[in-house]
């Protein structure tokens, strides 16, 4: 059969091995695209900061993302499901490619916010798609693990890639050059999809094309909202502002969940929520996202700012979380289906990643580096146990007809846990951090440097470190000291910043056990 752009197949079918592999290729280029730009930003955040000048917009770099993908990622796997998913996959590339290009060109902190926000448009639409494609393209489930391996393995590449990558082109080619990455692979990218990835789609149903826009712009405002009101309570209270911010996402989450009730063919199928297992395997799916980037944002800031690691070496560092990601997809794909109880493969990835998240937290600057990448490396397998058995129960539970908009539902939810995640736990830093320096400089007196020493990239740019000690040493005060003084703040900041994570993976463990067993169910 032929597999270019022109081709549609009805119907799902067992492919001969060429064909697969040419069209998991392109997935698989996809997939890095991804995972290469999560890892990538992670790593030279606290660069792009120090340069930007804009730590109070530290955790809306991710969250900008994460809030424009969590609502499109709905739209276009329901279109996936009604359409196809290919001509949605090819016009996510460019979107994301050209949205990369705009990051590279950012001056200040908003420009690139904003820019994110467009690049997670592009990223919704890529994770809306590419990942219901390959149970498409392999409807048996225990052949579908399988293939699954070769896209696990691309994401774990480009992960293992990216964080030692970014942070050697950060040093050396400077920030903009690891978004600047995302052009050359979104071209590769294009070219296999366009040319291999053949265009399934499945009959439609009626209504079935029909997007809930009034429930997108519902969901927008109560994530938004959400996550404002998640920055501004520390600082504000329950004052006017965070109040009147209570009361939008209130609403908006009401008029929500009555528009979907009534909605011929709703954004967020309340129906699938109403089911026990459903509901359960989409809590967890919040709850690991919540996690796994908490974890990835803020520990290349404690390496760098806190313990005074370079971008390369703080890159090195979290590698292992990555590359053992991949290998224990691979080795979740080929243990699971000899198991009687498939289950266990994700309560073992929960407590493993419970126990890295608390070796992070538990972690100081004279923690050994191989210590700290072994805690990686455990985190890094159970995630690869969690993330792969997640999708592929989800899939199970809602069948065929609804392949896309379950898988879809997974991703965002897991990105909705991240944007919460990644908010609150921006907020704990901030604030911990912020008061700490304001009391040392007030009892040193030494509030003139208060501003840039809030700002962490005082620790991470030797220049403006320089520049600080310098003055500081002139005017009688012991600058080395205080920047010391700093770094320890910024260690302990994050340590309780991240205890949430440690409580979301735990907690997620202990619901996992409550799951009923699942079976693979082999399809032909």
């Amino acid at each position: 059969m032929d597999v270019s752009t022109s081709s549609l197949d009805q119907k799902p079918r067992e492919r001969p091995f060429r064909e697969s592999l040419l069209a998991m290729i392109g997935i698989s280029f996809v997939i890095m695209l991804v995972g290469l730009d999560q890892t990538v930003v992670g790593t030279t955040l606290p660069t792009i900061v120090a340069e930007l000048k804009g730590f109070d917009l530290y955790a809306w770099v991710a969250t900008a993302y994460l809030l424009s993908s969590v609502v499109t990622v709905p739209i276009f796997g329901r279109l996936g499901d009604s359409y196809g998913r290919k001509p949605f996959l090819i016009a996510s590339i460019v979107v994301f490619t050209a949205a990369s290009a705009l990051c590279g060109m950012a001056g200040n902190m908003l420009y690139l916010v904003l820019a994110r926000a467009l690049q997670g448009v592009g990223g919704g639409m890529l994770i809306g798609t590419v990942f219901a494609c390959i149970p498409d393209l392999f409807p048996d489930p225990v052949v579908r693990l399988r293939w699954q391996a070769m896209a696990s393995s691309a994401f774990g590449i480009a992960n293992a890639v990216g964080p030692t990558l970014g942070g050697v082109m950060t040093e050396y080619l400077g920030w903009r050059s690891t978004f600047d990455v995302n052009v050359p692979i979104g071209l590769v990218s294009l070219i296999f999809v366009c040319k291999y990835l053949p265009h399934l789609r499945r009959e439609e149903r009626a209504g079935a094309g029909r997007i809930d826009w009034l429930g997108a712009v519902l969901l927008a405002l109560l994530l938004g909202t959400l996550q404002l009101l998640v920055e501004r309570l520390p600082q504000a209270g329950l004052g006017g502002s965070t109040l009147l911010l209570l009361v939008l996402a209130a609403m908006a989450g009401t008029v929500l969940w009555k528009w979907e009730q009534r909605h011929g063919n709703p954004l967020v199928p309340l129906d699938m929520f109403g089911n026990r297992t459903l509901g359960m395997l989409f809590a967890l799916a919040t709850l690991a996202g919540f996690a796994m980037f908490s974890l990835l944002f803020y520990a290349p800031l404690m390496f760098q700012g806190g313990f005074g690691m370079s971008p390369k070496d703080a890159g090195i560092a979290i590698t292992p979380l990555v590359v053992a990601s991949t290998i224990g997809s691979i080795l979740n794909g080929r243990i699971m289906p000899r198991l009687r109880k498939p289950n266990a493969m994700l309560h073992l990835g929960f407590a493993m990643f419970a126990c890295a998240c608390l070796g992070v937290v538990l972690a100081t600057r004279s923690t050994p580096p191989w210590l700290l990448m072994l805690a990686m490396a455990v985190g890094g397998l159970g995630l690869g146990f969690v993330l792969p058995n997640l999708t592929i129960f989800v899939q199970q539970m809602a069948g065929p007809a609804r392949l896309g908009i379950a898988t879809a539902l997974v991703q965002s939810l897991r990105m909705v846990g991240a944007m919460l995640g990644t908010a609150m736990t921006g907020t704990l830093v901030n604030q911990l951090y912020v008061s700490a320096i304001r009391r040392k400089l007030e009892a040193d007196h030494a509030m003139a440097w208060h501003e840039r020493l809030s700002d962490p990239r005082a620790l991470i740019d030797p220049l403006v470190q320089n520049t600080i000690v310098g003055e500081m040493t002139k005017s009688g005060h012991n600058g080395a000291l205080l920047i010391e003084f700093s770094r320890s703040a910024l260690v302990a900041a994050i340590h309780i910043g991240l205890i949430p994570t440690v409580l979301a993976a735990a907690y997620a463990l202990w619901r996992s056990r409550s799951l009923p067993s699942f079976e693979l169910e082999r399809r032909r």
